[in-house]
């Protein structure tokens, strides 16, 4: 009986130690975990606007369109509800490979990817990860990394700021290297949902056929809190991408005509040449960024110059310049630049948020002669501006948020420069309602 109970005594002082023993060689729990939400908006606007989606991602309001009393067509309220932002996500996590923490990551939505598949279920992002103790890969589709997720707006509006902030997701390889409180990002990225417009509508196929990927350099310098709830962020990026508009160029050697024999109207096709065109057109982009955290407010502001910015949901792009060979068809390009700036700010309360977002964006013009035609939005708009004020209410798993979005655009004439003068503000305000449900 003595020696069972001494037995026990040591099995029971051993039991710790075995316990600690096996929680250090217990291998991770790996596998998926999905989140995301159901929200639908309700919004009416004043007006007729510039959207995506049947109005859900709100850029700018429409110009005036008169008809033959010289009424405005587009002074025409609207409204809709749509719930094509309910949203899925799925993290994931695996064993180490290569020395590296692994991890994985996709979002998809049913915004469709044009209005004629709207409710269609779409990819947001699908990416993996390597994270070494100083170094992160990304591999997959992402966030372009001109928006910069943590200093970008959070307004109630799907727009997120655009067309006053860049709004792409791209496929991409994005190397991340840290050293103290700053971070080196180098990104070569392609274009799926997001891309320029050219020749035959928007398409990838111009930076493709340029075989150069886009490539953008990053530099992030900050610090953060998380026990006194503060956090200071500042930054600067630049952005380069080269465009191949054409392949190949018509040079029509005889026009189309009609002749008559016998009463019979007979039709002559014209006669056309066709040549080699591999112009180019190199843009450079540059932003700028900041975030102040403190307990009751977070601030960011932010500031973008580029050269052709369409593919980025903002104004600007590419025009056609001149003529260089009459003969084969030849042309050169210019770009039409942009330079646009938000702010944010918005408070900290766990179930009351008060915030306003203000953007800016001016349209700087080609600067040089230019034959057209335009391969840009908003070529004739000579500024935009956005005064955005919202409140959220946050209970548990539910948010009610109203936000109201007025945006200017000041419409004008567009000269041989690209310049748009004599313009006229044209105004919209939405009023949205946002109400979410997160899992």
């Amino acid at each position: 009986m003595k020696k069972s109970l001494l037995a026990l005594l040591v099995l029971g002082s051993l039991c710790p130690a075995l316990k600690s023993q096996n929680a250090e060689t217990k291998p991770p729990i790996f596998g998926i975990s999905f989140s995301g939400y159901i929200k639908s908006d309700i919004f009416f606007d004043t007006r007729q606007t510039v959207n995506i989606r049947e109005g859900h991602f709100l850029l700018y309001p429409d110009s005036k369109k008169q008809d033959a009393d010289g009424k405005d067509i587009n002074a025409k309220a609207s409204y809709n509800i749509l719930s094509i932002q309910t949203r899925l996500a799925g993290t994931i996590t695996g064993p180490d490979a290569l020395g590296a923490k692994t991890s994985g990551y996709f979002e998809a939505e049913f915004f469709g990817n044009s209005n004629p598949n709207i409710n269609t279920f779409r990819l947001r992002h699908a990416y993996l990860k390597l994270n070494w103790p100083k170094t992160e890969l990304l591999v997959g589709q992402y966030w372009h990394p001109m928006f910069v997720v943590a200093c970008s707006p959070d307004p109630v509006s799907f727009n997120t700021g655009a067309p006053f902030v860049v709004f792409s997701r791209n496929p991409q390889v994005r190397l991340t290297r840290t050293a103290g409180k700053f971070k080196f990002l180098l990104t070569a990225l392609s274009q799926l949902d997001f891309t320029n417009t050219g020749p035959d509508g928007a398409s990838p196929k111009y930076l493709r056929n340029s075989v150069i990927p886009e490539v953008n350099f990053q530099v992030q310098v900050g610090s953060k809190n998380e026990q006194k709830g503060t956090e200071f962020l500042v930054g600067a990026g630049v952005d380069y991408m080269v465009l191949t508009p054409l392949l190949s160029a018509d040079v029509v050697l005889k026009k189309a005509y009609d002749t008559v024999v016998n009463n019979i109207v007979v039709h002559h096709n014209a006669v056309t040449s066709t040549y080699v065109a591999n112009q180019t057109i190199p843009a450079l982009a540059a932003n700028v960024f900041a975030k102040l955290r403190i307990p009751k407010f977070t601030f960011k502001i932010g500031g973008f110059w580029g050269q052709n910015m369409y593919a980025f949901t903002m104004l600007g792009g590419y025009v056609v310049k001149s003529v260089t060979d009459p003969e084969t068809e030849s042309v050169d390009y210019a770009n039409v630049p942009i330079l646009s700036g938000w702010c944010d700010l918005v408070t900290n309360g766990k179930k009351w948020q008060f915030g306003i977002l203000g953007g800016y964006c001016k349209n700087l013009g080609a600067g040089v002669k230019v034959t057209g035609p335009y391969y840009s939005r908003g070529p004739d708009i000579d500024y935009l501006y956005r005064i955005s004020p919202r409140v959220l209410l946050n209970v548990n798993k539910f948010r009610f948020a109203p936000e109201l979005e007025y945006t200017v655009a000041a419409y004008g004439k567009t000269n041989d420069k690209g310049y748009v003068s004599n313009s006229k503000e044209v105004g919209n305000l939405r009023v949205l309602i946002g109400v979410y449900y997160f899992f």
